[in-house]
């Protein structure tokens, strides 16, 4: 899992704006008000996985192979300082708007990336909005994926 975070991160790397990727540790949920990213940031984890087995390999270490099924989640983050109102200076509301820029990005760069040797492509499953009090967007975006023989 750990080369597979880790291609995840070096694709994300050519999206422009992103200032800050990592794997997701609990930055954006522990450290309020000073949060220890750069904004905007991109946050990643394998969060769920579910295995079947395949049978058995004796030429391989184990013996018995699995598929595995993973959720990769996104976490899209950006400090919102100005508003996006129909009143708004078009220079604010274009800062405003930039999550979703980078969100488009972000799925461009993913959206049927291999990750791994033994893996499929990342395909996007869905899209979550959380709602915060401290000024900050986050959205999450889960892609899936398999690895076989593990």
């Amino acid at each position: 899992m750990e080369t597979i975070l880790q291609n995840v991160q070096n694709k994300l790397s050519e999206v422009d704006g992103l200032k800050y990727i990592d794997e997701n540790w609990g930055q954006l949920d522990y450290y309020s008000p000073s949060m220890p990213v750069m904004w905007p940031c991109c946050l990643i984890d394998i969060n769920d996985g579910d295995f079947s087995n395949l049978g058995k390999d004796f030429e391989k270490s184990p013996k018995e192979r699995q598929m595995g099924n993973f959720a990769l989640k996104i976490i899209l983050a950006n400090l919102k300082l100005g508003n996006t109102s129909q009143q708004a200076p078009q220079l604010q509301k274009n800062n405003g708007w930039l999550i979703w820029r980078l969100m488009q990005s972000v799925h461009e760069k993913l959206h049927g990336f291999t990750p791994g040797e033994n893996s499929s492509k990342l395909i996007r499953r869905n899209f979550q909005r959380i709602l915060r009090d401290d000024g900050v967007q986050e959205y999450h975006v889960t892609y899936l994926f398999e690895v076989r023989n593990v």
